[in-house]
């Protein structure tokens, strides 16, 4: 196998050999290499184009907003430079040796928020041999409706084809059909274990901080791993090297100030943002003693020692705090931090050395039992990545990780004499991660172009730890006479000392992707993708909660693995101002987590006694039509879609989790429609719509009833068999930017919104009792939104 392995290696590399042998380096050739930037600020201007009209030649900046042409014969040419929100610029130039240069473009708005979502560019790539990638610009994230008037990066990737979440105020979010656990969140190369406050109310991302966000649903690059279905990559930006500035906000619920400027001038930069929320003050003025808020702190400090060599670092602390009149005082947050070493060895060679740390805590306090609960999981990634540029159509990237993870699932604390639990402290677990990766981007031909690659994967639980051993090596047992599943009965124990190895799993994990040109208006592209997941979230509910667990893969749990296909057709209109991108995706998984009925997770140290392992598919159609340019412009994003498991018995005497059958994941959403719709009436107003459409995500109702010693106990079908109605609401906001503010240093906007303006009551859940007024049962919808009016004042100077 191995011998087979290595022979789809080595071939898979030839091709580009052979064909890097033919080119014919008669001709006399030269580079052109630059940066592009922000003329104001010197930020970098990343997914920028640049375009050679003589030599139909065009390529992108990166993220540090570089460039490069390789094998340019001598002459004269003009260089275009096209950037959304930017005035377009030509540059001539004559070719007689190697070029390097620096260019800058002068924005066309002053943006309050400056983010920028991907790569900024208003055409499709239709050469680009990436797919499942949704582009947003900086002005369409700011103008969206948001809750509470707060601008909110993961509830913008809800409004694109492919993603949803289990409803409002629901954490997390899935990815075709996924589960929340399935998504890889990277916050400047630091995973990101949870990523909402307020139980999904807000986003733990400031968007004043943001520099470019990019999300994977398929074809992902082979430089990531550790996660199963997506990948969204999130990056914070550098502060100004030249000005001092500030930028902020004032509104009903929370507010946010973020301070920049260089430390040296030209050489260190800081930027230091914060946010807090404030509505739990009102309470207390009414004499309400409860309390939910959050706040948290983004820094990043940027040193540029020369030309070739760059560092960095950047942090993240959030914390959400509940307290329920002392009875109840829960808090949960991320502490992450990041140092990272830019380094040019040449124009064709650059490579990135990163050491990151993040961790996750959990705590909860119940004053009426007399307990503390804390829980965490505290990870250390170094990673090192090369990008090697051999020629204008043939590039590679390769690089190595490894991680450390540490679990502890959770310590059971008595408070005072009087409590009625005893000290429990669950064990620790520990497990390395480890990645070795090469992926390739090249062009066979003007029309045909493939980014291809291989991962190889372990991962090693070691110890100090105990494990369990159970009859028949099943940690689950199936009584067969109730035909249910019941955890089983440990028998013995294995003890594992300090760093001994307890299991181990590797895999390869191959990726490809490939783009067609019909012509320069529209192409054809299709991918494949294998991932591997050795981390699981523990959850049996539909959204991710603060107190779900997460724990490795080992003697009872596998690793998950999925593998994708895609295929797509791309178009633009009209030179860009409209695209149309139509996708086709199937996936399969196995391993996938399936639970016991009736599955305890809290506190539990033997998790595999209620966990069972089965399989999943997910398939579905996206569409996404968009318009670009002009004062009204938008987007309009549907989604047809089936996400489905099943966990069949491990052997003929066994029923299975709903006997076997398939049965509706707790995301699968049939159909799932967005429009979005942004208006510029002038320089003073602009106006912003949004309109969702969603089946109701699954849910089981009892069926019915029947009476035990006196007690009424329902029953219950098949899993997931029903549905909630339908969840709809249209948001509307307007921008009001005074005439002064344009024109002085402070510059001011107000921000009006109101969210779910018919106030539709849709339902979180719904959940059966008997009526004391009539009798008989009864559903009880519970709505967690109604109409939500607010307003916010944005500022810079």
């Amino acid at each position: 196998m191995k011998n087979k392995i290595s022979k789809v290696i080595r071939g898979l590399f030839i091709l580009p050999i052979l064909l890097l042998s033919s080119t014919n380096y008669a001709q006399e050739v030269f580079k052109i290499t630059g940066q592009l930037l922000d003329k104001k600020n010197s930020q970098p201007l990343i997914g920028a184009t640049i375009y050679i009209s003589e030599l139909d030649k065009a390529t992108n900046t990166d993220v540090d907003g570089k460039y490069s042409f390789q094998q340019i014969p001598k002459g004269k040419y003009t260089l275009q430079f096209e950037y959304i929100g930017y005035k377009s610029q030509s540059n001539s130039i004559t070719v007689t040796s190697d070029i390097q240069q620096k260019n800058y473009l002068e924005s066309q708005t002053e943006l309050l928020n400056e983010l920028v979502i991907v790569q900024n560019s208003k055409k499709l790539d239709i050469k680009k041999p990436e797919m499942s990638v949704n582009k947003l610009s900086a002005q369409e994230i700011k103008k969206m409706p948001a809750v509470m008037g707060e601008v909110d990066v993961l509830k913008s990737i809800l409004q694109l084809p492919g993603v949803t979440n289990a409803g409002e105020g629901a954490s997390g979010f899935n990815v075709r059909g996924g589960s929340a656990g399935q998504n890889l969140v990277l916050l400047d190369d630091i995973s990101i274990f949870s990523s909402s406050h307020l139980f999904g109310f807000f986003s733990v991302f400031n968007a004043d901080v943001i520099k470019d966000i990019k999300l994977y649903k398929g074809g992902i690059p082979s430089r990531y791993g550790s996660r199963a279905s997506s990948v969204l990559e999130v990056n914070q930006r550098n502060g100004d090297k030249t000005t001092f500035k500030a930028t902020g906000g004032i509104g009903l619920i929370s507010s946010r100030l973020s301070l920049e400027g260089p430390i040296v001038k030209d050489k260190v930069s800081f930027l230091l943002a914060g946010r807090a929320s404030y509505a739990h003050l009102f309470l207390k003025l009414s004499n309400n003693d409860n309390a939910a808020y959050f706040y948290d702190l983004n820094t990043k400090l940027s040193y540029t020692i020369d030309n070739k060599n760059e560092l960095g670092f950047s942090g993240y602390f959030g914390r959400d705090v509940f307290n329920f009149k002392d009875a109840l005082n829960n808090q949960f947050g991320n502490t992450a931090f990041n140092l990272n070493w830019d380094r040019e060895f040449n124009d064709n060679i650059t490579a990135k050395a990163t050491l990151s740390y993040t961790n996750y805590f959990y705590e909860l306090m119940l004053d009426f039992v007399k307990f503390n609960w804390k829980s965490d999981i505290k990870s250390i990634n170094l990673k090192y990545d090369i990008s090697h540029y051999i020629n204008e159509r043939f590039a590679l990237k390769y690089g190595v990780s490894s991680i450390q993870h540490t679990f502890n699932p959770g310590e059971l604390e008595p408070i005072g004499d009087d409590s009625f639990i005893n000290y429990k402290k669950l064990q620790g677990k520990k497990a390395l991660e480890n990645g070795i990766y090469i992926e390739a981007e090249q062009q066979l031909t003007p029309k045909l172009t493939f980014n291809y690659g291989i991962r190889y994967s372990s991962f090693y639980r070691y110890g100090p730890e105990k494990i369990q051993t159970y009859q028949n090596n099943q940690a689950v047992d199936y009584n067969s006479e109730l035909g249910i599943y019941t955890p089983g009965t440990s028998i013995g124990e294995t003890i594992y000392k300090k760093g001994k190895s307890i299991t181990t799993f590797n895999d390869w994990e191959p990726r490809i992707s490939a783009s067609y040109a019909i012509d320069n208006e529209q192409s054809i592209k299709a991918s494949f993708t294998q991932m591997t997941q050795y981390l699981h979230l523990i959850s049996n509910t539909a959204a991710p909660t603060p107190l779900d667990i997460w724990t490795p893969s080992g003697p009872y749990l596998k690793p998950e693995k999925v593998n994708q296909w895609a295929v797509g057709y791309f178009k633009n209109f009209k030179e860009g101002a409209y695209t149309l991108e139509a996708e086709s995706y199937y996936k399969k998984g196995k391993n996938t987590v399936d639970y016991i009925d009736g599955a305890d997770l809290i506190a539990n140290d033997a998790l595999e006694t209620v966990l069972l392992t089965g399989e999943s598919r997910a398939y579905g159609l996206e569409l996404l039509l968009r318009k670009n340019t002009g004062k009204f412009n938008g987007w309009i994003a549907y989604t047809l879609s089936k996400s489905e498991q099943r966990t069949p018995g491990r052997n003929e005497f066994e029923s299975g989790i709903n006997n076997g059958n398939w049965y509706r994941t707790p995301y699968d959403k049939t159909h799932d429609l967005s429009i979005v719709a942004n208006y510029e009436l002038n320089k003073k107003w602009s106006f912003g719509a949004g309109f969702a459409l969603q089946s109701g995500r699954p849910v089981s109702y009892p069926e019915g009833q029947f009476e035990y010693l006196e007690d009424r106990v329902p029953f219950f079908g098949d899993r997931n068999q029903y549905s909630l109605p339908f969840f709809h609401h249209l948001d509307i906001s307007a921008t009001y930017i005074p005439t002064k503010a344009q024109e002085r240093k402070w510059k001011g906007e107000w921000v009006f919104s109101i969210y779910n303006i018919y106030n539709r009551k849709n339902a979180a859940s719904i959940s059966f009792r008997e009526s004391d007024i009539i009798g008989q049962n009864e559903a009880v919808k519970l709505s967690i939104f109604g109409i939500i009016p607010s307003v916010s004042y944005n500022f810079k100077f």
